[in-house]
């Protein structure tokens, strides 16, 4: 059986990823307490029902009881299964946000602020946080780009390497994506955004991204950057790592690093390689 565990910070997204791992074919248990998964996963072997792919969504509601999840982490990868944590980031600002959009109550603020909600599910969790196979940020994150990247992780997939790429171009500005494996600074490329006619444009266009590239810089820097990455996949793949994330930043995040996140993005995919390409903050 393939298990997935999906926990992380309230408000940073697990409902929406429940939802997307049900259109994939995963049978998904919202708030189960860990110490029942392995009686639920004996429960299924001796079912007729056919569950072969099972989701299990577990936050810190489970208050102190979420340190056994590790666990039953361990039991159920000593039982033969494939088992994968999935561990959903958010800043504080984009929860506190989410909350106020919802009007909900965090479920351990208990009387207090949404503040003191987060730095007590931060510490309840943060063991979790360092055993995830997987770590997405989904601050800032339409449902559509989280949707990508749940798809690329877990959707089942054949002809790619066996480790999945992640690429986000970002502003500098705006902050270094959290979940950074690698992260490459493009900031001493050309700038379009001294260019009355590209200024307003992207790093998606044919004009920003021949402005960019046309460099001798430009050209050297993305070749050795694609032998590079070339190179320390296979690497990553062997020491175990399923998924890295490359970020790619410039000052705003519009037209450099959105270039070089796309050609890089094209470039891997050719390779074989299960590529997702976001680019952050392009709206902003």
């Amino acid at each position: 059986m393939q298990f997935v565990i999906v926990t992380g910070m309230s408000g940073a997204g697990k409902t929406s990823v429940a939802h997307i791992l049900e259109d994939i074919g995963y049978y998904c248990i919202d708030n189960m307490p860990p110490s029942l998964i392995s009686n639920f996963v004996a429960l299924c072997q001796n079912s007729s029902l056919a569950m072969d792919k099972i989701a299990f969504v577990i936050d810190a509601r489970s208050g102190e009881r979420i340190s056994d999840l590790g666990d039953e982490l361990i039991a159920l990868k000593k039982a033969g299964h494939k088992c994968e944590l999935l561990f959903l980031e958010s800043s504080d600002e984009y929860i506190i946000k989410r909350y106020k959009e919802t009007r909900r109550k965090h479920p351990h603020a208990g009387s207090g602020r949404v503040e003191d909600g987060i730095k007590e599910e931060r510490r309840l969790l943060s063991a979790l946080s360092e055993q995830a196979d997987y770590v997405i940020d989904t601050s800032g994150l339409l449902t559509r780009q989280l949707r990508e990247q749940i798809l690329g992780l877990f959707e089942e997939r054949r002809g790619y390497e066996n480790i999945s790429v992640n690429i986000i171009s970002f502003g500098f500005k705006n902050g270094i994506p959290l979940d950074s494996d690698l992260m490459f600074d493009v900031r001493f490329l050309p700038n379009p955004f001294y260019e009355p006619e590209l200024k307003e444009l992207t790093g998606l266009t044919e004009e920003v991204s021949s402005y960019v590239l046309k460099s001798d810089v430009a050209q050297d820097f993305l070749k050795r950057l694609e032998e590079m990455i070339k190179f320390l996949l296979p690497q990553y793949a062997e020491e175990g790592k399923m998924q890295l994330v490359i970020s790619i930043g410039c000052t705003g995040g519009k037209h450099r690093s959105v270039t070089i996140a796309e050609a890089l993005g094209k470039y891997l995919l050719k390779n074989n390689y299960f590529t997702v390409v976001n680019h952050r903050d392009i709206k902003k």
